[in-house]
């Protein structure tokens, strides 16, 4: 017999207050893609209390993002229900329409969703992959770094120790000396040996025609993913590679995309074979999940970038869901900021359903050292 509720019944939980801070952290080493290079790394931190609970949500981005969640964000969130995501994510983006919504203001609202989402699972006493209606019960990941800045033997260390662990896949940098990348690939490959998966990313280094030159040179290594090899603004070219690409060679790009126009835009297009989608961009998990609707709809797999503490629980609902990044360096200052943050288990992350929201609760202590003063 279905249960009924009177129609004046509602649930009314008001978010007494919002909160933001930045952390800076310095890399383990010196870093570089094909394009930038970086010594550290800055997380943004929102936390929303409603009652007595309190719900956190991260980006990492400039600390500037601070400024945008306590200005043109908290008006639209403080007093209103917690439990109504779908009208605060509504509201706030449309308070940084002068500000635009790409870049900082979208990791703004991406930090502050993703701690309503956590936020709203704690209230119900779930955890989020309850929450969000689980299509899996663990997600795949890759192992993710091989970083320009690397000597060979540091490379091979660290996507070798990946394959031993069980990672059926493992990324490395490309792009910043083409004439090296060759051998650079080609001791990746003795590293992790023949059964792993062996993914590089240009992050837009090339050109059109070097990028089809670098693909055949990848594909004598059994290179299986192919990421932005050329600019993922240039969605001609991207298909133009995706098209001409060696047989067993994915293209993927979109981890830069902030709306879910720019993901029906690539699709669109068929620039890819696989979109990337990053929740502390896309505007948290309201975002990823439009940007996972949008790959179904278009019967394309999609992969989460890096965050893998953000990212866990809604992979899991994804229906197209390929893989989840497991970046070198967010998984450090997870591991060094939150407590709760999950460990692989053969190559994949499993939500812990014994714990509500995210199932993170952050160490300021630990953190107090790396703090922005704002």
């Amino acid at each position: 017999m279905p249960v009924t509720t009177p129609e004046h019944t509602r649930i009314d939980v008001p978010i007494a207050r919002v909160e933001a801070s930045a952390y800076t952290i310095p890399t383990d080493g010196p870093e570089s893609d094909g394009t930038l290079e970086w010594e550290e790394t800055t997380l943004v931190l929102a936390q929303v209390t409603a009652g007595d609970v309190t719900g956190l949500g991260y980006s990492y981005t400039d600390a500037s993002a601070v400024r945008v969640i306590r200005g043109a964000l908290e008006k639209h969130l403080v007093h209103h229900n917690a439990l109504d995501i779908e009208a605060r994510y509504a509201a706030m983006v449309a308070s940084v329409r002068n500000l635009t919504r790409p870049g900082i203001a979208s990791a703004a609202i991406s930090a502050v969703d993703v701690a309503l989402w956590d936020l709203k699972a704690r209230l119900l006493g779930l955890p989020l992959i309850s929450l969000l209606s689980a299509a899996r019960e663990a997600v795949p990941l890759y192992g993710s770094g091989g970083f320009t800045s690397y000597s060979i033997e540091r490379l091979q260390e660290q996507l070798g120790g990946w394959a031993r662990e069980g990672f059926g896949a493992v990324k490395m940098k490309v792009g910043r000396d083409p004439a090296a990348d060759r051998e650079r690939v080609r001791a990746a490959r003795r590293a992790i040996g023949a059964h792993a998966a062996l993914f590089v990313d240009a992050n837009g280094a090339y050109g059109r025609k070097q990028a089809l030159q670098q693909a055949e040179i990848f594909a004598e290594q059994q290179v299986a993913w192919f990421e932005e090899p050329v600019t993922s603004d240039d969605l001609e070219g991207l298909r133009l590679v995706r098209d001409r690409a060696p047989a067993g060679m994915d293209v993927a790009a979109g981890e830069y995309g902030h709306t879910p126009d720019y993901f029906r835009r690539m699709l669109a297009a068929g620039s890819v074979d696989v979109i990337q989608a990053d929740a502390t961009r896309c505007g948290g998990i309201t975002g990823f999940l439009r940007a996972a609707a949008l790959a179904d709809a278009w019967h394309v797999p999609i992969s989460a970038h890096t965050a893998p503490s953000v990212h866990a629980h809604p992979c899991c609902a994804a229906p197209r869901l390929l893989n989840l990044e497991y970046f070198h360096d967010h998984v450090r200052i997870e591991h060094l900021l939150f407590d709760g943050v999950l460990r692989p288990e053969h190559g994949t992350l499993r939500p812990d359903r014994s714990r509500p929201g995210l199932g993170l609760a952050f160490r300021r202590a630990d953190a107090d050292r790396y703090l922005v003063r704002m």
